[in-house]
């Protein structure tokens, strides 16, 4: 048993438990490095897989049709701005039904300012009705703990409510996950305003994988994720920190206190981002998932294994 600081009392299985059924992230580009999933990640897992602006979706459908066939859950991105129109939409689950056995897929608008064609937000793309149709039923939808600064924090609210009420109305099994963070305290002021909007969808939460502190900015900078960023930049001002691989072992201590002392919580499980390499991710988080580890002095991070000279960025 450890205590954070200003945080209630947690236990290794309270970690063990935020942990449960933890999802992961790969590109097209990425997965052509990974031989076999099956060597870091437990079968039925599952994973996202990209559908960045400028590439071809039909990428995204091999690289769901190969995890399949490995023994994962694909869980392929559709981009609103990337895709002409309805016909296009259609043929692209249609393939993602037919060769990857699709039945779940994050809807997100997608990094385009501009739209290719019909549609400019998730909320057009679940109008359709096509996911139904598809056989896809459970769906993921974007969050942002930070917010975004191109979206007003009414549009987003707006936009957040509406999704409760679709997947309420059409027995969607709806979720909500999120850009990647690192501020414990920015994500649990966020699920706490959320829910008082009336959100009833649970958070998968989007949490960094094991990196360099320079890949770590480099990221968060492109992503625009503020609290984040200034939680990182006080680490670099120690450049001798910048090549260090950063561990997520103090945010994880602080989310499973929160989840463990807080019957409301609205995060159900966490979705990594292997910005340093799925293998290194993998393996550290399987490491924490089956209580592999012990809290340092402190209580406030983790020693897991051959990760003890890992630093939390803090």
């Amino acid at each position: 048993m450890s205590q954070t600081t200003g945080m209630p009392t947690v236990t290794a299985a309270d970690v063990v438990a935020l942990l449960r059924d933890w999802s992961v992230e790969t590109t097209p580009t990425s997965a052509a490095k990974v031989s076999r999933f099956a060597d870091h990640l437990t079968p039925g897992t599952a994973v996202n897989v990209t559908f960045l602006p400028g590439t071809d979706p039909l990428d995204t459908v091999a690289v769901a049709k190969r995890l399949r066939a490995e023994g994962f859950e694909p869980v392929p991105h559709v981009a609103a701005r990337s895709l002409a129109d309805r016909a296009a939409l259609d043929g692209f689950l249609g393939r993602l039904k037919d060769e990857a056995g699709v039945t779940q897929a994050l809807v997100i608008a997608g990094g385009l300012d501009r739209p290719v064609g019909a549609f400019a937000s998730s909320m057009d793309l679940l109008a359709t009705g096509l996911f139904q149709a598809h056989g896809i039923t459970r769906i993921g939808v974007a969050g942002h703990p930070e917010g975004t600064p191109d979206i007003p924090e009414a549009a987003l609210q707006d936009a957040l409510l509406w999704k409760n009420r679709f997947a309420a109305e059409h027995g969607i099994d709806m979720y909500i996950e999120t850009q990647f963070c690192f501020d414990a305290a920015a994500i649990i002021a966020w699920d706490r305003k959320i829910r008082g909007w009336g959100n009833r969808l649970p958070i998968h939460l989007g949490t960094p994988g094991l990196a360099t502190l320079k890949t770590l900015l480099k990221f968060a900078q492109s992503s625009g994720v503020g609290p984040s960023i200034r939680v990182l930049t006080r680490q670099a001002r120690n450049l001798a920190k910048l090549l260090l691989v950063q561990a997520p072992d103090r945010l994880l201590v602080e989310l499973a206190a929160y989840k463990a002392s807080d019957p409301e919580c609205g995060i159900e499980k966490l979705h990594f981002y292997p910005f340093g390499g799925l293998a290194k991710t993998a393996d550290w988080v399987n490491a924490v998932a089956e209580g592999r580890f012990a809290f340092d002095s402190r209580g406030i991070g983790l020693v897991v294994g051959e990760a003890a000279p890992l630093r939390v960025a803090s």
